[in-house]
């Protein structure tokens, strides 16, 4: 196990996180925490850097107006932003951070963003997903 995956461990048992599955070699998590709203947050450290992604939704057709309202709403949030799959279908959250640098408050932060997306415009991506 990796000192970053350690620490990257430690931060999210520290964060009272339920780690879902923890995969040593491949130094990926999957993590959730209810009361935060997230489900299936994929956490990777992928030296020299972390990646943390959340499946959103999915495009049930590329609406221009769906993805201009995506991009607006980027510039509101605080750490991270929409990002689309390969395939263009799939809505995700996405944040990166530093391992060499990163400490369990800047981890936080970027873990607060994202429930505080969810909590803020759950309406509008609920309707989202529908159109």
């Amino acid at each position: 196990m990796s000192e970053h995956f350690e620490k990257v461990r430690n931060y999210l048992l520290e964060l009272d996180f339920n780690i879902v599955s923890m995969n040593e070699e491949d130094e990926i998590f999957s993590v959730e925490k209810e009361d935060a709203g997230i489900h299936n947050l994929i956490i990777g450290c992928a030296d020299p850097i972390l990646i943390m992604e959340q499946y959103l939704f999915e495009l049930k057709n590329n609406s221009a107006d769906i993805l201009t309202k995506l991009l607006i709403k980027n510039r509101d949030i605080i750490h991270g932003a929409f990002v689309l799959n390969e395939s263009g279908k799939k809505v995700i959250f996405r944040d990166t951070l530093q391992l060499e640098s990163l400490d369990l408050n800047e981890l936080e932060g970027s873990i607060n963003s994202l429930s505080l997306l969810l909590s803020e415009y759950s309406d509008q991506l609920i309707e989202f997903s529908k159109s």
